[in-house]
């Protein structure tokens, strides 16, 4: 028994116990109870983060949502390797990156419409919708954390979820927008982005580079955050009204005196787009035969920009029809995308219809 009495010392020396009875159901039952409020503790700053974060990795709200629940799952299962200390919040992200990449692996990117084919006249029947998995999805503003992010950040958490920069994520390769987003966005460090992607800093800073190059070309001068700031709130709340009323009222020329010259109008699930104010005019009718039925429209808050959802009259009702994001240059707009997806209104707490 000399061996035997050898690894018990040792035993005891590591701290380890024999194997002890199998635990009770109530035992069970109160540890589960104590590491769920442990984990919800722990993660629960971060949701909101975690939540954009999977939204700017995918371009879809759908898709988000469900790597997201995919990576608090992840999380969960690996509860006993979670430390309280500075490096939790890099580990959860690493946890939702990887869970977002393999999402990327499995589907198409999604774009708008103008990034899908060159613009139609005001003429061409726009057909029938295209697949919904092609297409960008608005995010709902009450979603997303603080305005500002880590001093290391190169964009602000609003200004990092408008559509023109979630739309520029979608044309770099998985790789290069999973680095972009935890450098740029997250403020990590290349050393622990490399870790957090399996790579090393070299390439890291070199996917950085790249992956800039391509957003710039994309972005335009400023971003929303800037021409909302020099609006002011007031001047950017009225601009909002007044164009839902031009919408409500069927006034063409006031929809159209609100437009900038070089417009871009979008209607995704519909890869059919329009540019230029004449164009859009032509389009939508004239105020005694407009092109559109009456609508309703409410403000909300989508990707950091102006947005309203929108209903349409039918049966003697306004069902819902989807959700409006405005872009702006100054104090006209620029880009109006329109998200023909009435079940997003859910997303945005709103009903499926009006009285």
């Amino acid at each position: 028994m000399l061996c035997s009495t050898a690894a018990a010392r040792r035993i005891h020396r590591r701290g380890d116990e024999f194997p002890r009875a199998p635990r009770s159901v109530a035992e069970m039952a109160i540890t589960t109870e104590r590491d769920e409020l442990t984990f919800e503790r722990l993660v629960e700053p971060h949701k909101r983060g975690l939540h954009a974060h999977c939204y700017r990795m995918l371009g879809s709200l759908h898709d988000a949502e469900d790597a997201y629940q995919e990576a608090l799952l992840r999380a969960w299962r690996a509860l006993p390797r979670l430390r309280e200390d500075a490096a939790l919040r890099a580990w959860l992200y690493r946890i939702a990156t990887n869970v977002c990449l393999s999402a990327i692996a499995r589907r198409p990117k999604r774009v708008l419409p103008a990034d899908y084919g060159p613009s139609w006249s005001a003429t061409h029947e726009v057909g029938a919708p295209e697949s919904e998995l092609l297409w960008l999805e608005p995010y709902p503003g009450e979603e997303l954390e603080s305005g500002y992010a880590a001093p290391e950040a190169r964009y602000e958490q609003r200004e990092a979820v408008e559509l023109a920069f979630v739309a520029a994520l979608q044309h770099l390769p998985a790789q290069q927008r999973a680095v972009l987003i935890l450098r740029e966005v997250l403020g990590f460090s290349a050393r622990e982005t490399s870790e957090s992607l399996g790579t090393t800093v070299a390439s890291v800073n070199s996917a950085l580079q790249r992956a800039r190059r391509t957003v710039d070309e994309r972005l335009p001068e400023r971003s929303q955050q800037e021409t909302l700031r020099a609006l002011g709130d007031e001047r950017a709340r009225d601009l909002l009204h007044h164009y839902i009323d031009a919408w409500e009222r069927h006034d063409v020329p006031a929809i159209v005196a609100l437009l900038a010259e070089d417009i871009v109008v979008e209607m995704p699930p519909w890869a059919a787009w329009w540019r230029g104010r004449d164009t859009v005019e032509a389009m939508l009718g004239t105020p005694e035969k407009p092109c559109f039925e009456a609508v309703r429209g409410i403000p909300v808050h989508a990707n950091g920009q102006l947005a309203f959802a929108s209903y349409g009259y039918e049966d003697g009702r306004f069902a819902a029809i989807g959700i409006n994001v405005i872009a702006l240059r100054g104090d006209r707009i620029t880009v109006a995308t329109g998200f023909v997806k009435p079940e997003l209104l859910a997303r945005f707490a709103l009903p499926a219809e009006l009285a």
